[in-house]
């Protein structure tokens, strides 16, 4: 996974024709709720998001809930403060949720879902970024970080990628 130790989530130069497909589908998705995506659309934006720069952040969560817990809270707030910088102001970020293996499907995708959402909706709350602009998405269990030990709570995590510049996502 990418990391970068100045400016995070600052994307490299792309083919121009991708770079439009992929803003005209970001736009689609930048007004939706999470529940809204159906498995295309999420498969879709993993693979846009696969190359993209992203950070992992080492956020956990009590077992069953979606709610930020103390220990992760400043990993949040340091997410909060490098979304506010003015130049990443127009950008639009995929706030993915993931799950460890525990549990049935249809139950981790949507904690993992409520996971996004509580990110969401901390950064909205607490830091003014634009709903508009953090896009949430569910993965339930299916895409583990640690693919050797489905139950690591390692694979309790939210990712955070740039889909677009400021330039792309103002167009």
């Amino acid at each position: 996974m990418a990391k970068s130790s100045t400016i995070p989530f600052v994307p490299p130069a792309a083919d121009p024709a991708a770079t439009a497909a992929e803003g005209k589908f970001v736009q689609t998705i930048r007004n939706r709720t999470t529940r809204s995506l159906s498995v295309s659309e999420r498969e879709e934006i993993a693979t846009i998001a696969k190359d993209k720069p992203n950070i992992d952040l080492e956020i956990t969560f009590d077992y069953n809930s979606a709610d930020i817990s103390a220990k992760s809270l400043s990993a949040v707030q340091a997410l909060g403060k490098a979304l506010s910088n003015p130049d990443l102001k127009g950008s639009t970020f995929v706030v993915a949720g993931h799950t460890d293996a525990a549990g049935g499907e249809g139950y981790n995708q949507e904690l993992s879902e409520r996971r996004a959402d509580s990110i969401k909706r901390y950064l909205t709350e607490k830091f003014g970024i634009a709903g508009t602009d953090l896009v949430t998405v569910g993965y339930g269990k299916s895409k583990p970080k640690d693919t050797k030990d489905p139950m690591d709570p390692a694979n309790r995590r939210v990712q955070v990628v740039n889909m677009a510049n400021k330039a792309t996502a103002s167009k």
